[in-house]
C-alpha cells in the first residue's frame, strides 16, 4: 500500500516511527505542503499532521480526489478555532469549560475593567497556532501588561476552574488511549514535565469521555486536554487534533495499523458534529 504524510516535518519521532514500521512492507510518500503539489495518483491513505492553511488546502484537494485523509481537513481546521470548538463540545453535552469570545483581547480588557468577578480568567487566542496566547490573567496588572502585545488579537475567555496545576494529557488513535500528567502553563511555575500515567489509573470514564470527543469532532488521531475540579470531575479545556504524542509506548504501532486500517476501508464522509444529538448526551 502506498501511505502519504502530509507534513513540513517528516522526522518527528512519531512519524519517522511509524515510517520505519510501515516502509518493512509498504510504501510511505511524503508531501511537504509548503513546496510539494498533489501527486497525479493518489496514495491509499494520508495522514495530516500539518495545520498550517497550505496543509489544510492540499488535504481538502486529496479529499476531493476520493483520498482517505487522517484527520479530515474539515475536522482538523475546526480544532483550530477555539469558539467552535467550544460551541461544538456543549452542544453534544461534553463536559467543556464555558467559554465566551471577543472581537479582540482589548474588548475584553475594557469590559473587565473595574469588574472584580472578571478575574481569575483564562485568555487564549480564537485561533489556535504556534505561539498563541494561552494566559491566566489574575488582575487588572496583568491585563496591561499583555494588551501592549495582544490588543488587537481575537480571544475567547474561559472563567478559571480552581485544580491541582497539573493537566491530563490525554490521547487517541482510533480507539486507542494514552495518557499522561503534565503540569499546566498556567500554573505559577509555568509548563511542566510530562509524568507518566497508565491509562488504567485514569478515573472511571475518563478514557471513554475520550472516545466520545473523537466521534463527536470526527477525529481518529487527537488530544484532549482535561483537568479535574475541585469536585473531582473532568472538565475539557483543549482538543487538538494529530497532537506529537511523544513518549507513548505503543503510539506508533497504533498509528501505524491504524493508517492501514484506513486504507482499506476508507471511514464514510462525517463532518465534525455528524453524530451530535444521536446519543444520550452529557448532563
Amino acid at each position: 500500500m502506498r501511505i502519504g504524510l502530509i507534513t513540513p516535518e517528516p522526522g518527528h519521532p512519531l512519524l519517522a516511527a511509524v515510517t520505519s514500521l510501515l516502509t518493512r512492507e509498504h510504501v510511505v510518500e511524503v508531501l511537504d505542503p509548503r513546496t510539494d503539489p498533489a501527486p497525479p495518483v493518489a496514495a491509499d491513505v494520508y495522514l495530516l499532521k500539518s495545520r498550517t492553511a497550505p496543509a489544510l488546502a492540499l488535504a481538502r484537494h486529496l479529499e476531493g480526489r476520493g483520498a482517505a485523509v487522517v484527520n479530515s481537513a474539515s475536522a482538523t481546521a475546526l480544532c483550530q478555532d477555539r469558539t467552535a470548538m467550544a460551541a461544538l463540545a456543549r452542544r453534544a453535552g461534553l463536559p467543556f469549560a464555558a467559554t465566551r469570545t471577543y472581537e479582540s483581547f482589548a474588548a475584553w480588557a475594557a469590559g473587565a475593567a473595574g469588574d472584580a468577578s472578571a478575574f481569575p480568567a483564562v485568555v487564549k487566542s480564537r485561533q489556535s497556532r504556534r505561539g498563541d496566547l494561552v494566559a491566566r490573567v489574575d488582575g487588572p496588572d496583568q491585563v496591561s501588561d499583555l494588551a501592549a502585545g495582544w490588543a488587537q488579537e481575537p480571544v475567547t475567555v474561559q472563567e478559571f476552574t480552581p485544580n491541582d496545576g497539573w493537566d491530563h494529557k490525554l490521547w487517541a488513535v482510533g480507539d486507542r488511549v494514552f495518557a499522561a500528567l503534565r503540569r499546566s502553563e498556567l500554573s505559577p511555575q509555568g509548563r511542566g514535565p510530562t509524568r507518566p500515567l497508565p491509562v488504567d489509573e485514569l478515573p472511571p470514564g475518563w478514557a471513554d469521555l475520550v472516545r466520545e470527543v473523537g466521534a463527536v469532532f470526527a477525529l481518529d488521531v487527537y488530544g484532549v486536554d482535561v483537568i479535574a475540579t475541585g469536585a473531582g470531575s473532568p472538565l475539557i479545556v483543549d482538543v487538538n487534533a494529530f497532537p506529537g504524542i511523544r513518549g507513548q509506548a505503543g503510539a506508533p504501532e497504533a498509528l501505524a495499523a491504524l493508517a492501514l486500517s484506513r486504507a482499506r476501508t476508507p471511514r464514510p464522509p462525517a463532518g465534525p458534529g455528524a453524530g451530535v444529538g444521536a446519543g444520550p448526551g452529557r448532563a
